[in-house]
Order: structure tokens, then C-alpha cells, then sequence
């Protein structure tokens, strides 16, 4: 994955916010996490719809004091998190 794929969720997850974290139960696999922070809007732009990875980092450097080669390497760890608990689908643009 890079900054120019393409990503959206593979599948709906059960969500609950709590005290600014999101608490994330994947009934299919019995597992739960908790995101918090900058993860709490890059989850917020994963959806049903494509998006690509740089329109991500993009609006994380406008509402965020980063620099851009943080950021986007933050942005690909997390969601390359996401794709290896295969919550996330990854394609080419």
C-alpha cells in the first residue's frame, strides 16, 4: 500500500464512542480494539467508498501540526493494521 492506493472498509464493524476513543468489536473474529486520537479520523473518512490514501494525509496535515513524511507514514501504519486484521480493502487507484 502507498499514497496513491485506494482503500474502504471490507466489512461494518460494531462501534461504541467512549470518552473520545472509538471501542471497535469485530463479531467474526470475536476481537475488539480501541482507536484513539488521529485514528479516531482516519477511521471517520473509511467508509463504504473509496478513498485514496493521499486525500487521507492530506486532511490529516490541514487539521494537524505534522510534518508530511510523519504523517503519511503514520497513516499507512495504521491502515495497513487495519488491512492485516482485514477490516480494510486495498486496491489500486
Amino acid at each position: 500500500m502507498d499514497r496513491n492506493s485506494m482503500v474502504r472498509m471490507k466489512r461494518k464493524l460494531n462501534v461504541t464512542e467512549l470518552s473520545g476513543e472509538k471501542v471497535m468489536v469485530d463479531f467474526q473474529t470475536g476481537k475488539y480494539f480501541m482507536i484513539k486520537g488521529i485514528g479516531n479520523d482516519i477511521w471517520d473518512m473509511l467508509g463504504d467508498e473509496k478513498i485514496k490514501v493521499s486525500e487521507i494525509i492530506r486532511r490529516i496535515l490541514e487539521d494537524y501540526e505534522v510534518d508530511e513524511a510523519t504523517c503519511e507514514e503514520q497513516v499507512l501504519e495504521f491502515l495497513d493494521h487495519l488491512q492485516g486484521l482485514g477490516i480494510l480493502e486495498v486496491g489500486a487507484n
